[in-house]
């Protein structure tokens, strides 16, 4: 059966789905079982669903909780949520996080097909054409994990579901959320940006709502809170985890009203704004450290989208740097610089703990070291750069030819083979050290750990040209 029909039903209640299974099982499509959050998780990891059955009330927590899970996947499967419980909060809830539809227990077969079919029909009408229309300017690379990053990109960019967007530092989230929306149909309007790191306890509600001139010390003329400047636009909220716990009730009441009143204003206004936010923090670990409201955090996450670490996408360094050297040699108004193969893998090498924005910053390094030259070279790059080539170099295991070859019963003494295999070590060290180094004797011997002077007599030893 075709993946583009695969079913999952996640629920406890195994005679639950053995039924629904034997019913839309007539309708072509393939069905798979899961008794717990956890196994079904688990099975959506194992292969690609395009509509996912979930209740609410599971044996190891609660659906709900495995709503932006499922959603922040990359083939990110229409959720329909089932339910005994007449819990009119919880549907309301589901919707806003992103889930197709709500059924209550006991429900009409037909029903359910006829949700499933409309489902799947969308599914297969978006599939593999999402990222086709994206303009993408901002977001560079074709790695698989990006591709999925961008799907979501692009889901989220015809809805105006509030966006959460998660990831490491220096990853990119304040261009993803440009991305959004610039392919949203508010892409005509404002794109305000407010970083809640920034923010003092006591400012967060002025510089939100507004003010008017005297409603405090200090207020000595009326100012327009970003809320109000993002109206028919997007509020994009950066490290929305250091919103303080004392201001999110008033941020939530905005959210589910969309009404507010600046500090000293008699009237309130309305704003339309969609929202993103994003954050490196683990807001649900903070949720269960009572250091941010549960019900701002559903609220914030209704549709997730997680940007992988740079070292998980590789295969798209070279294509960045291709792009940020054009960019910053424009920037200096100087003509671009090709690229040495030395070069780009030893960007390739490196983790990048401080991702893309680390990749920028050393990039415009080496242009700046090598300004005068037409091509950028292994050493260009700052030096902990070139170390770290280095060392990744010297774990490689290289292989060695045998010692043996041709022997029987003749064979050479123990120091015979372990003086060779200390020269053939020796020499491939002193040769990958020089390289990584490009000849810099102090920077050899500080990493070789052994005198100057020893440098240059195991240099010559070896016959290796200074």
């Amino acid at each position: 059966m075709s993946d583009l029909n695969k079913i999952l039903i996640i629920d406890d209640d195994e005679s639950i789905c053995r039924m629904v299974a034997k019913q839309i099982k007539s309708d072509g499509h393939h069905i798979d079982c899961a008794y717990t959050g956890k196994s079904g998780i688990r099975k959506l990891k194992e292969g690609a669903y395009k509509v996912v059955l979930l209740d609410l009330c599971l044996p190891d927590g609660n659906g709900l909780d495995l709503l932006p899970q499922i959603k922040k996947r990359g083939d990110s499967p229409e959720v329909i949520i089932l339910t005994g419980n007449a819990d009119h909060s919880s549907a309301a809830l589901s919707i806003t996080m992103g889930a197709w539809d709500y059924i209550q227990k006991p429900f009409s077969t037909e029903e359910l097909k006829v949700i499933i079919n409309r489902a799947i029909t969308y599914q297969n009408k978006k599939r593999y054409n999402d990222v086709n229309w994206l303009d993408r300017k901002h977001i560079i690379g074709e790695s698989r994990k990006i591709k999925q990053t961008l799907n979501l990109v692009a889901q989220s960019a015809q809805s105006d579901l509030n966006v959460l967007v998660s990831g490491e530092t220096g990853t990119g989230k304040e261009l993803i959320a440009l991305t959004i929306h610039e392919n949203s149909a508010r892409k005509d309007n404002d794109f305000i940006v407010l970083d809640c790191s920034i923010l003092t306890e006591s400012l967060i509600e002025s510089t939100l709502f507004g003010h008017k001139k005297g409603a405090f010390t200090g207020a000595i003329q009326n100012r327009i809170g970003v809320v109000e400047q993002a109206h028919q636009g997007t509020l994009f909220m950066d490290e929305v985890g250091e919103l303080p716990l004392s201001s999110q009730k008033a941020f939530l009441r905005i959210l589910q009203e969309r009404s507010y009143r600046p500090l000293g204003a008699k009237q309130t206004k309305t704003s339309n704004f969609r929202l993103i936010t994003a954050t490196n923090r683990d807001l649900k670990k903070m949720v269960k450290e009572k250091n941010f409201r549960e019900d701002l955090y559903y609220r914030l996450k209704s549709l997730e989208i997680y940007i992988p670490p740079l070292r998980e996408r590789k295969d798209d360094i070279p294509k960045l740097a291709v792009f940020y050297v054009t960019k910053i040699c424009a920037r200096l108004k100087i003509q671009s610089k090709k690229l040495s193969p030395e070069f780009l893998e030893a960007l390739v090498k490196n983790d990048w703990p401080g991702n893309i924005r680390e990749l920028i910053n050393t990039i415009e390094h080496a242009i700046v070291i090598g300004r005068s030259e037409p091509v950028l070279y292994q050493h260009h790059l700052p030096e902990n750069i070139r170390i770290s080539s280095l060392q990744k170099d010297l774990k490689k295991e290289y292989p060695v030819e045998p010692l043996f070859n041709g022997y029987t019963t003749d064979m050479p003494s123990l120091q015979t083979v372990r003086d060779t295999a200390i020269y053939e070590a020796e020499k491939k060290y002193l040769e990958t050290l020089k390289n990584a180094c490009n000849g810099n004797i102090a920077l050899m011997q500080k990493k070789a750990g052994i005198s100057r002077s020893r440098i240059y007599y195991l240099l010559k030893k070896y016959n290796i040209s200074r």
